[in-house]
C-alpha cells in the first residue's frame, strides 16, 4: 500500500500539473494546497516502504501470534541499548517464563500506539490494545499489531526489534536461540544475529 500511495501522489501531482498547463491562471490556484502537499506526501510514502518490505519479510517467516496483557511502556529501560519510542515486554519462545523488552525504534506512525500506551491514556484507549497480535521473535525482530473491530484480522502493523546490550557480553544463545532460530532469523532479515 506504501508503493500504490507513493504512485499516487506523485502521479496526482503530475497530472494536475498537466492539467493546470493547458487550464485558466486561476486552476493553478485551485491545486496549489497539492502542489505543495503532494511531493511531501509522495517522499513520505517513499520512507515508509523499507519498513514495509521489512514486515513483509517477517511476515513470511513468521505466523502471527495472539497475546493478551503484555506489560507496555512509553519510558526508557535501562537494559535496552539505544533510543527508542515504547516497548511492548513478550515472552521469550526459548526460555519459557522469560520476558525480553522489543522496542519501536521509529516513531512514524506511532501516534496511534502512543495514545494507547501513555500512562494517562483513558481506559477505553488501553482496552484497544489489551490483545494483540505479533509475528517475529522477540529475541531479534517482528511485527506487532492491534486487533481490528470489525473482525479477526491485524491492523496499525509497526516493526519492533530487540535492542539489549548484546556487546554487553550476552548473546543470543544467553536468550535460548538455537542455531535454527538464528537461521530464522536472518531469514526474516536481521544481519546482526550472532549465536
Amino acid at each position: 500500500m506504501n508503493l500504490v500511495g507513493f504512485i499516487g501522489w506523485a502521479s496526482g501531482w503530475i497530472v494536475l500539473l498537466g492539467i493546470s498547463v493547458y487550464s485558466a491562471d486561476w486552476v493553478v490556484w485551485v491545486f496549489l494546497p497539492y502542489f505543495l502537499y503532494g511531493p511531501y506526501r509522495a517522499l513520505t510514502q517513499l520512507r515508509y516502504l523499507p519498513a514495509a518490505v521489512r514486515m513483509l519479510r517477517i511476515l513470511h517467516t513468521y505466523p502471527w501470534q495472539i497475546l493478551r496483557g503484555v506489560p507496555y511502556g512509553l519510558s526508557d529501560r535501562p537494559e535496552v541499548f539505544s533510543r527508542h519510542y515504547g516497548w511492548f515486554e513478550l515472552p521469550n519462545p526459548g526460555r519459557p517464563g522469560q520476558w525480553l523488552p522489543a522496542v519501536f525504534t521509529q516513531h512514524l506512525r506511532l501516534e496511534w500506539w502512543s495514545r494507547r500506551m501513555a500512562p494517562r491514556a483513558k481506559p477505553s484507549l488501553k482496552a484497544q490494545i489489551e490483545e494483540i497480535w505479533f509475528a517475529g521473535d522477540v529475541r531479534f525482530v517482528g511485527v506487532i499489531a492491534a486487533p481490528t473491530r470489525k473482525g479477526p484480522a491485524p491492523r496499525r502493523l509497526h516493526l519492533i526489534e530487540q535492542r539489549m546490550d548484546v556487546q554487553s557480553g550476552q548473546r543470543f544463545s544467553d536468550w535460548g536461540a538455537g542455531p535454527e532460530d538464528i537461521e530464522r532469523g536472518r531469514q526474516a532479515g536481521v544481519y546482526r544475529v550472532q549465536s
